[in-house]
């Protein structure tokens, strides 16, 4: 599956993207002419709301133009019909850096998390590349609410033990 670079003024749909586990990049600032070339060179599909910029030459056959000016309006709009998408993995992706996540152990999470965390939750994810840890915390269910209304699968409910992570402990500042 391609992924996608998405163009700065999406900020929230590409949040939203990675919260739906698609590979989404994202690098608000950047003019038109680095999109392009960006896109081109990674073979990623180009979102942007950008008329002017879907109807560049270079990027015609690898853009999706989003209408939507709210984002959930966006979501809903990208998820229609687009089969180029792939399949849609919830809650697999970190919201930060766009990496994949990864299982690990509890005793691995555990000087990152607080310790009522590490009690009373047994599976967390971890991204590969900023170090962030996931477990699955109290607004999972909100998120999995917004997942049904947008007509995605959020899976079933998770036990105490929990499966999709969504509490987020950012483990400090980034290194210079």
């Amino acid at each position: 599956m391609r992924g996608f670079l998405v163009d700065g003024m999406l900020g929230r749909l590409a949040r939203w993207m990675r919260l739906l586990g698609l590979d989404a990049d994202f690098r608000p600032g950047l003019p038109d002419d680095e999109l392009i070339e960006i896109a081109v060179a990674a073979d990623r599909i180009l979102v942007t709301r950008d008329r002017r910029l879907a109807g560049r030459r270079a990027v015609r056959d690898r853009v999706i133009l989003i209408a939507a000016e709210r984002w959930p309006d966006q979501v809903a709009e990208l998820l229609a019909g687009r089969p180029e998408l792939g399949p849609i993995r919830p809650l697999t992706r970190c919201l930060r850096c766009n990496e994949p996540l990864v299982a690990v152990d509890a005793a691995v999470a555990a000087p990152a998390v607080p310790p009522y965390v590490l009690a009373h939750h047994r599976e967390f994810r971890c991204c590969p590349s900023c170090g962030r840890i996931y477990w699955p915390g109290t607004h999972r269910e909100r998120m999995r609410e917004m997942l049904r209304r947008l007509g995605l699968d959020p899976g079933p409910p998770s036990d105490g033990g929990g499966r999709v992570p969504t509490e987020i402990r950012d483990p400090g500042p980034e290194p210079d």
